[in-house]
């Protein structure tokens, strides 16, 4: 397996069928050129994916970038198509019982309908769609708690968007001794529930994925795919380029 430290964190390259097999504990978000953005700007949000188990490469412009400045084969493993694999590997061990947190109304429910009938079991026990202001509502989020202790789920997927979800994972993390895996999804919740179309596979394979979803949401995604996204690009390959020239 491949580890990049970058920007105070430790990214592992995992495909989805080598990650579906490994993780069995703690906390998994995702990175992709966005994140790799948000971390340099947000000394929180390195912190806390500085400290999770498991911080995996996905999105395929990411994981060309980091082959290329590395000169390391790394692979991806998307976090819309790895909650789906994660429902059905688990279907047959009654102990995996998903709750979902996230997406706007009405969605997360719509998602676990769909990830039951792919699972063939209620794998998923419960679903919320919580405000937009969850991460500093300590109300609300207490009682997010009591719903997801309720539903005696030991896996929690929460889909607020970096950095909001990665942040409420660390922050309640204690909260919830009960769950054994948590895992950051972003606009996954939203996939599933059939809300915002998925690329088809040819263009996220090609690394064309961030064409499609600007192309499906412009108003929202316009700077981030076409201005910060650029200008991450530009960072890591000059922080690379100092790293190896520190070298020498």
């Amino acid at each position: 397996m491949t580890v990049i430290q970058l920007r105070g964190v430790t990214l592992q390259s995992h495909d989805i069928d080598s990650l579906a097999r490994e993780f069995e504990h703690g906390s998994l978000v995702f990175h992709n050129v966005d994140t790799i953005g948000k971390l340099g700007k947000d000394d929180e949000f390195r912190s806390v994916c500085s400290q999770v188990e498991y911080s995996i490469v996905d999105g395929q412009v990411l994981a060309w970038l980091l082959s290329l400045f590395w000169g390391h084969r790394v692979l991806k493993a998307s976090g819309s198509d790895f909650l789906r694999e994660f429902c059905v590997r688990h279907a047959d061990e009654p102990s995996v019982k998903v709750f979902l947190l996230g997406a706007g109304p009405g969605v997360a429910e719509r998602a676990r309908a769909r990830l039951n009938a792919v699972a063939g079991r209620e794998i998923v026990v419960g679903a919320h769609s919580p405000s937009f202001n969850l991460l500093d509502d300590e109300e609300e989020s207490a009682a997010c708690g009591e719903l997801i202790r309720a539903s005696e789920a030991t896996v929690l997927v929460v889909g607020l968007g970096a950095p909001k979800q990665e942040k409420w994972i660390a922050a309640h993390r204690k909260d919830l001794p009960q769950i054994d895996r948590f895992i950051a999804v972003g606009a996954t919740l939203d996939f599933e529930a059939g809300r915002i179309s998925r690329a088809p596979c040819w263009m996220s394979n090609v690394g064309l994925e961030w064409a499609y979803r600007l192309l499906m949401e412009p108003k929202r995604l316009w700077r981030r795919y076409l201005v910060e996204g650029p200008l991450t690009i530009a960072l890591l390959a000059g922080n690379r380029l100092g790293q190896l020239v520190g070298r020498y």
